[in-house]
């Protein structure tokens, strides 16, 4: 391929050209004349490492002292717990992204804030248990589903000290936000009794500490482990400067710790009547449908009320997929996008302290799901949900029980709808036949046909292509998703939606306007899959990339286009890479370009077959990201992509928009004037 004329652009990230120090990079001016091309020029191999400008905005606190922790006969709260998490965050280079915090034991005078003196005393003495004295009192201690070892005072001190600290660093504004990676776990311990596999309250205690020690007053305590937090939940049960939210399995009381205390109607006492929420899950099984459904109809709208200072999550993973002791189906996606809508309470102030979590896979898969997140990354996409008809109820009752206190909640919002579902449309198929229509109507485009039931019951009505593409010699295939739906709502705390007010967002009309006017054949292909399809596709999930490979092999290669450009906006770049990877010997021959464009969500991977394919990915490729994005922490991942741009925009929509201008003279310059160019294309 001919090497690209050389005209005046804005530096790439990584370019050896006036290097910036400071690591800030060249951002992308926002004008029409703005041109973004992949010249080729050789990267210094004396630039220094890119210097972070968000180093540490987040920390974790670590001791490997609490392993020593253990049961002689083996337990499900075994110390590799936090070792598999802490493994899994450094093999995945999220530890050099985090500020190592200071842990310590909890002081006395710290934990009897929450835990009377003959606790304290009592979990001490444990220090000097012989092995006899420990088998004698085996029996005891299982009773309150316990066990014992010498180490066990000093782990459960650093247990509770490594919580103070990560949320001390939070409130004083060292870190944005903490994981706290500590065990033994603490919400089942009350004020007078240790139980539960817990010895000290940790959050509590760390809750009590911050309201002492800083400005830090209003706190919000969300407990996700499939336990409910007795212990937690004790501690300020009349307290209304700390709201307790929590989400566990309940069975009517017959699930741990069992009793009434966790039910739906135990809602604190005297000022602190209201601050304590349950959502007692009636059966095992929840999974992200439920937990979502949840945090949307109760948790968000009761801890925007509340307007909390600091956030404090109870990380159990015990509800995790996997975990036999929890039965139920979070997944880790669930989890990140959990922490995602908490991470938006509070300034972004937040504390992530593990509980349980019994499955080494499951917690630390969803540990670091979780981590990703309060890094800065996006979490990933999450399919089309239906909750469960008993989370449902669940969700519906605590709204009516809660909404005695919390002026935010709504339950006939909450309530089933059984009755209409037959007559409902959803929107996206509503959406898809308007727009449908709308590329008839404006530009002339048909849509595409499927073979496959898989894909027809996917994707039907969602791909579309100009009436030139058998003949155009020059193609531009653009993957992305819907477009944005911009809403104007009564209340950002319901979110009901003012339907007169709101609009469907769709970058693709731009791109299509100017194709068309440049000559160009398109081929429109809007990867968002239909939900819920009765066929499968044998041997892959990965249905953006099948419907890209199918378009691929059965229309791209029969027409004449021997020049294309492959565009992915958003999601749809993962379909475009997956083209790639699957079809790289055809794509090498006929694609001059790739252009990238997407949020603050992970750059897909770049291609991996062979050097070959890396070689012409890296020459033939530009990336569009926001200035802020997680992909300038990694010098690595950076090096593998080719021409990247950061622009001073977070939201993909508007981030495509304003980097259009530079869109179209990469592709111009790749591709060359149309055939109808200048008004006199072939439609």
């Amino acid at each position: 391929m001919a090497s690209p004329s050389a005209i005046p652009l804005p530096q790439p990230e990584g370019s050896g050209d006036n290097m910036d120090v400071d690591g800030q990079g060249h951002d992308i001016k926002h004008s029409a004349n703005t041109a973004l091309a992949s010249i080729h020029r050789p990267r210094a191999l004396s630039v220094p490492a890119t210097l972070k400008e968000d180093a540490y905005q987040v920390g974790y606190v670590y001791s490997s002292k609490m392993m020593s922790h253990t049961c002689v006969h083996g337990h499900c709260e075994q110390p590799e717990r936090i070792s598999r998490i802490f493994d899994i965050l450094n093999q995945n280079r999220c530890l050099e992204r985090m500020k190592k915090l200071p842990i310590r034991r909890v002081l006395r005078e710290e934990a009897l804030l929450v835990h009377s003196q003959a606790l304290w005393d009592k979990v001490l003495a444990l220090h000097s248990l012989t092995e006899q004295d420990i088998a004698d009192s085996e029996a005891y201690y299982n009773d309150l589903s316990l066990y014992v070892h010498p180490s066990t005072p000093y782990a459960a001190q650093l247990s509770a000290g490594g919580v103070i600290e990560a949320s001390l660093a939070v409130a004083r504004g060292e870190v944005k936000k903490a994981f706290a990676i500590v065990r033994p776990p603490g919400h089942h311990a009350e004020p007078d009794e240790h139980m539960g596999f817990c010895f000290f309250n940790n959050v509590s205690i760390a809750a009590k500490v911050v309201q002492l020690r800083t400005a830090v007053k209003r706190i919000l305590i969300l407990d996700w482990d499939v336990h409910h937090g007795n212990g937690t939940q004790r501690a300020f049960y009349d307290d209304p400067s700390v709201l307790y939210i929590s989400l566990h399995r309940y069975e009517g009381g017959n699930f741990y710790p069992n009793g009434p205390f966790g039910s739906m109607t135990s809602c604190g006492e005297g000022p602190g009547v209201g601050y304590s929420v349950n959502i007692p899950w009636p059966e095992p099984g929840m999974g992200d449908a439920d937990y979502i459904l949840a945090f949307q109809k109760i948790v968000m709208p009761i801890a925007m009320e509340f307007s909390p200072d600091l956030v404090i999550i109870s990380a159990g993973f015990d509800a995790a997929e996997g975990d036999d002791l929890g039965e139920c189906h979070v997944s880790p996606t669930g989890y990140a996008h959990m922490t995602h809508m908490l991470s938006s309470l509070a300034g972004g102030k937040l504390v992530v302290a593990l509980e349980g979590g019994y499955n080494l896979d499951a917690i630390s898969t969803s540990a670091l799901a979780v981590a990703k997140v309060i890094l800065g990354e996006a979490p990933p996409q999450i399919p089309s949900l239906v909750a469960s008809e008993a989370a449902t109820e669940t969700i519906w009752q605590v709204a009516v029980e809660q909404s005695k206190y919390w002026k935010n909640l709504d339950p006939k919002a909450c309530e089933p709808i059984e009755e209409i579902e037959q007559l409902a449309f959803t929107l996206p198929e509503l959406l898809k036949a308007h727009r449908q229509d709308y590329l008839f109507r404006e530009h002339g485009m048909l849509e595409v046909p499927m073979m496959s039931a898989a894909l027809i019951e996917r994707f039907t009505s969602q791909v579309a292509c100009t009436s030139d593409i058998m003949d155009n010699d020059k193609l531009v295939i653009f993957a992305h998703e819907f477009g944005n739906l911009s809403v104007e709502l009564d209340s950002v705390m319901t979110c009901n939606v003012r339907q007169e007010h709101s609009y469907l967002v769709d970058c693709s009309k731009e791109l299509l306007t100017w194709a068309k006017a440049e000559g160009y054949a398109v081929l429109d292909v809007n990867v968002f899959p239909k939900p819920f399809p009765k066929s499968k596709l044998k041997h892959t999930d990965d249905y953006g990339g099948a419907v890209m490979v199918y378009l691929w092999d059965n229309y791209v290669q029969l027409t004449a286009a021997r020049q294309v450009i492959l565009m992915g906006h958003g999601p749809g770049c993962a379909a475009i890479m997956s083209l790639i990877h699957q079809r790289a010997t055809s794509v090498i021959k006929s694609v001059q370009g790739v252009v990238q464009v997407v949020g603050l969500q992970t750059i897909p991977t770049t291609p991996k077959d062979s050097s070959a394919l890396r070689q012409w990915y890296f020459d033939n490729s530009i990336v569009i990201v926001p200035s802020h994005h997680s992909l300038f922490h990694n010098n690595k991942t950076l090096k593998k992509h080719g021409s990247i741009f950061r622009m001073d925009e977070e939201k993909p929509i508007k981030l495509i928009i304003k980097a259009m201008p530079g869109i179209q003279s990469f592709i111009k310059q790749r591709l060359g004037p149309g055939a109808g160019a200048n008004g006199n294309a072939n439609h």
